[in-house]
């Protein structure tokens, strides 16, 4: 890792910003990403909640309802590449706003089609309405923009951690949010998702007035001339900054590879525990366990990053999900031991999420680290859209367990690489001003 240099002449879009003058805007860039991101990790889990329900509604086919969740998983990364090329031509805000209001426009098409009872116009709502999640995962990378390098990781993991009251609240809110359309023309099940479309509308708010200056914009002013140049953003040359760096290769797959174990155990726990007698208030408190330890406790781990490297916390990460998928798999009916490897398997999440993160930002070049990002969150939500169909499929045919051994077995070829790739290619600490 390289210090950034003292600013040159910025551009137009980020104005001048003296050395004294960078810790307070980094302070405020973080406080307005955490406000969308409380708005944010509200917003979607509020509406996804009630999701399956409200397909089966619609469609008369229970069935069917996994559709709807998945519809949003496809949506959040099918556009995850656009929001990021938008981003990197334009520059944060107008990506993040962008996304708030697709994921807006798409909670209203979901209640639209309730009304009109049209499944397909409630599945491209929902498509629509995972741009809210693309949102939320793009932030932690605009935290990062304006990060000292010693303190990247640590950025990256408060405005995951800001995620934590919203994703928590947000299923708890469901039923009342359902109740508040009683007696009205708007079915109770998509009731939640015009709540959801409010709340983007305002994390849309929060982001376009407050967001100034942008962050990646200001960045690449901070970095000199040559990372203001347009031939360095397109994803042809973030995939060659890929390619050329088998760090970022390293947290592509550490990304991708934590967030499909995690997703293939998750969905399929509550209908493990079901099969095992558990009713339903014991698999949301199993749930919401789960849920703490992926986003409570990200802190910790962006402190480990910064402070024992990348590397260490991602073969930590291995490791926790290996032990989770090793007592979740093997509980059968003592639940405590369920809820116990769920916990762990969320915080494994998050120590592979922010580490990978980080390394991802710091071993690709300026100029194509939105593209790199982009890069990086359609291929984990891709990989995890995958994962979860095919976790079904494993259950079914050969149990949970067998499920649990595949998600721990994904992770031993990431620990192998990150112990290869640390002996091969070690980072160098870097301060920066």
């Amino acid at each position: 890792m390289t210090t950034d240099p003292a600013p040159p002449a910025p551009c137009a879009d980020a104005p001048p910003v003296a050395a004294d003058q960078l810790p307070a805007l980094r302070r405020r860039t973080n406080a307005v990403l955490m406000a969308s991101q409380v708005l944010g990790g509200l917003g979607v889990p509020i509406g996804i909640a009630l999701a399956p329900v409200l397909a089966t509604e619609v469609s008369g086919n229970e069935a069917l309802s996994g559709l709807a969740p998945t519809a949003s998983v496809t949506g959040t990364a099918l556009l995850s590449l656009p929001l990021a090329a938008l981003m990197t031509s334009r520059g944060r805000r107008p990506g993040l706003v962008l996304a708030y209001l697709i994921g807006a426009v798409g909670g209203g098409l979901v209640v639209l089609g309730a009304v009109l009872g049209s499944f397909p116009l409630l599945l491209l709502g929902m498509a629509a309405f995972g741009a809210g999640s693309s949102a939320n995962l793009q932030a932690r990378f605009a935290a990062a923009d304006l990060a000292a390098p010693d303190h990247r990781a640590r950025a990256i993991s408060t405005v995951v951690w800001a995620t934590t009251l919203g994703a928590v609240l947000g299923p708890n809110l469901s039923a009342p949010a359902s109740r508040s359309f009683a007696d009205t023309a708007i079915p109770e099940r998509a009731g939640p998702f015009l709540w959801a479309a409010g709340i983007f509308l305002l994390a849309a708010i929060v982001v376009g007035v407050l967001l100034r200056p942008d962050p990646l914009l200001t960045a690449r002013a901070l970095a000199g001339p040559a990372a203001q140049r347009a031939e360095g953003r397109s994803l042809r040359a973030g995939l060659a900054a890929v390619a050329a760096s088998p760090r970022a290769r390293l947290a592509l797959v550490t990304v991708a590879v934590s967030h499909t174990a995690m997703v293939s155990i998750m969905v399929m726990t509550p209908v493990d525990l079901g099969h095992h007698g558990a009713d339903l208030e014991l698999v949301g408190l199993v749930i919401s366990g789960h849920i703490a330890g992926m986003y409570a406790f990200s802190p910790v781990w962006g402190w480990l990053a910064d402070r024992i490297g990348r590397f260490s916390v991602i073969g930590l990460a291995a490791g926790l999900i290996a032990v989770a998928a090793a007592l979740a798999g093997t509980a059968g009916d003592r639940h405590a031991q369920t809820a116990a490897g769920l916990f762990l398997l969320g915080l494994g999440w998050s120590a592979g999420m922010v580490s990978g993160s980080a390394l991802l930002t710091d071993s690709v070049p300026t100029p194509a680290r939105a593209a790199v990002q982009g890069l990086s969150d359609l291929t984990m939500n891709a990989c995890a859209g995958l994962g979860g169909a095919a976790a079904g499929l494993v259950v079914s045919t050969a149990g949970y367990g067998w499920l649990n051994l595949i998600g721990a077995c994904l992770l031993l070829p990431v620990a192998a690489l990150a112990l290869v790739t640390s002996r091969r290619h070690p980072v160098v600490p870097a301060k920066a001003p």
